[in-house]
């Protein structure tokens, strides 16, 4: 275990490197000039020939890319991401400011979708072909297709406008979190159901399984001591990229949080974007790229605590 985390630890740094290389590359390609934008953005006029280029050399975007690049990530190591160009505040500062409120929405949905999605294909899995299976399977079926910005309006017209039980938007007191919310949490608990169905009812075809049917072994106990923890390494896989997608502000909590004018990393994205603001992009980019590979080792880590048969530390064809 201690070798296999060391190895995946020692991955990180090329990976991370890529991510840092792509999120500023891609700035790179960007059409337009990065310092006329930064010009407008900070004096609020049309900039001069003379000034671009005074700016240009003051940023050190007339060095090479190589040069350009090393001196970012020197300083994205030390903490330092730039200044925005749009909010003239540090990113870092700002990133501190927008994470606890993407907190806020993100662990409630991810809490939310593993408490719906864990009993409803388990359920489904214990019942195949009935019709508590084939009402889970549509539900799932809707939910992983309905996108997001749709149900979000809907919430708002019925639940907000109609019935007046919630805010419309913003961020006030709890009840401002529940459409958002449930919102986020929808697709990935339709997206778990299925695979908890499907991988269980694959685990509870499996020889060991009726040989603990065959010598009595109580339904309770081949449920949750064996099937299930079993069949939990695709759901957890599935579960961490779905929490990466909702901690790392992606494209669908971007869209939830600018439609419920919540200020998360997601509409901060978004508004960065639009006001092409390239200091706070690459930081995005970066911070989002990072996540994801965290997640992604805790995940690998959890395979051995969630089955132990997994054994990490061997290679592929050792005896066990």
């Amino acid at each position: 275990m201690r070798a296999y985390a060391l190895r995946r630890l020692l991955l990180l740094v090329p990976t991370l490197i890529g991510i840092s290389l792509l999120a500023f590359g891609l700035i790179k390609l960007a059409p337009g000039d990065a310092a006329a934008e930064f010009l407008r953005r900070t004096t609020d006029r049309p900039p001069t020939g003379q000034e671009i280029e005074q700016v240009r050399r003051e940023l050190g975007l007339d060095r090479p890319f190589a040069v350009q690049y090393a001196r970012w990530l020197e300083r994205a190591v030390q903490g330092d991401l730039g200044v925005s160009y749009s909010t003239r505040q540090p990113v870092v500062a700002e990133f501190r400011r927008r994470v606890p409120f993407t907190l806020e929405l993100a662990i409630p949905a991810a809490l939310l979708a593993i408490a719906i999605a864990l009993p409803a294909g388990v359920i489904s899995a214990l019942r195949p072909n009935r019709p508590v299976d084939h009402t889970m399977r549509l539900l799932s079926l809707a939910g992983a297709s309905v996108p997001g910005f749709w149900l979000a309006l809907l919430l708002i017209i019925v639940f907000a406008v109609r019935l007046s039980l919630v805010p419309v938007a913003g961020r006030g007191g709890p009840a401002s979190l529940v459409l958002p919310v449930i919102t986020l949490a929808v697709t990935p608990a339709a997206t778990l159901a299925r695979f908890t169905r499907s991988t269980l009812l694959e685990t509870l075809g499996e020889d060991y399984i009726r040989t603990a049917r065959a010598k009595g072994v109580p339904a309770w106990s081949i449920l949750f001591r064996h099937a299930l923890r079993n069949a939990l390494i695709p759901v957890v896989t599935v579960f961490g990229t779905n929490v990466g997608h909702l901690l790392a502000g992606a494209s669908g909590l971007a869209v939830i949080e600018t439609i419920f004018v919540w200020p998360g990393l997601g509409k901060l994205a978004v508004d960065a974007i639009s006001q092409r603001d390239y200091p706070m992009i690459q930081a995005f980019v970066l911070f989002a790229g990072t996540t994801f590979v965290l997640i992604n080792l805790v995940v690998d880590l959890s395979y051995a605590a969630i089955d132990p048969r997994v054994r990490l530390d061997r290679a592929p064809g050792m005896p066990r």
